[in-house]
């Protein structure tokens, strides 16, 4: 059985105790490393690697309000479980220091927003600092749909979601329009289209 993804809606409602967690900042992991903190490392692992669905998942998106993303380092354009340690990345209290490069716009999934998508400008080129997960203290350079990636991740940590750039378009099915409007309590720029899964 998979591990349940917590979302902010599902059946036509909103999900108000998951809602709450995904936008609270998350508590940092301090180190060295405990056995608790070992736990929560090995439990998004094994989450994100019992998908095919995802190309990131940070530790809100299961339930658990830590610092910890974790993402697809090969295969981005596909729709594939990882197959091996080399294919993804564990990062632990990650902070972006530096963004560089164009801003690009791009339409963004989340799997805590089902059946949306927005479209969202983000950097190009980013470094970051972080733990890996044995503790030690990392620096990090992404470019291009890898910056995306690990952007889109690192929000979710600090209780930023996809809706929270919705100055762009957002698209989404007819049928949940009404949800999506009681969630936010305001009018958006939505355009109806079917959504078509990353």
């Amino acid at each position: 059985m998979s591990t349940k993804i917590w979302t902010l809606w599902s059946g036509g409602r909103t999900n108000e105790e998951e809602r709450l967690l995904l936008k609270r900042p998350s508590a940092e992991l301090p180190a060295p490393f405990g056995d608790r903190e070992k736990r929560e490392i090995k439990t998004i692992i094994a989450a994100f690697l019992e998908r095919d669905d995802a190309l990131g998942l940070a530790a809100p998106q299961i339930g658990l309000s830590r610092k910890i993303i974790i993402f697809k380092t090969r295969g981005l354009h596909e729709r594939s479980p990882v197959r091996s340690r080399s294919d993804y990345e564990v990062l632990i209290n990650p902070r972006i220091t530096q963004k560089r490069g164009p801003e690009e716009i791009m339409s963004e999934g989340c799997l805590s927003c089902p059946d949306i998508s927005v479209e969202v400008i983000r950097s190009t080129e980013i470094k970051v600092r972080a733990l890996d997960e044995e503790g030690n203290k990392i620096n990090r350079r992404y470019t291009g749909f890898q910056a995306r990636i690990v952007q889109h991740e690192i929000d979710h940590l600090e209780g930023k979601l996809i809706l929270d750039h919705a100055d762009g378009a957002i698209y989404i099915p007819k049928e949940k329009r009404v949800i999506l409007m009681a969630l936010l309590q305001r009018e958006l720029p939505i355009e109806e289209r079917e959504i078509v899964p990353a």
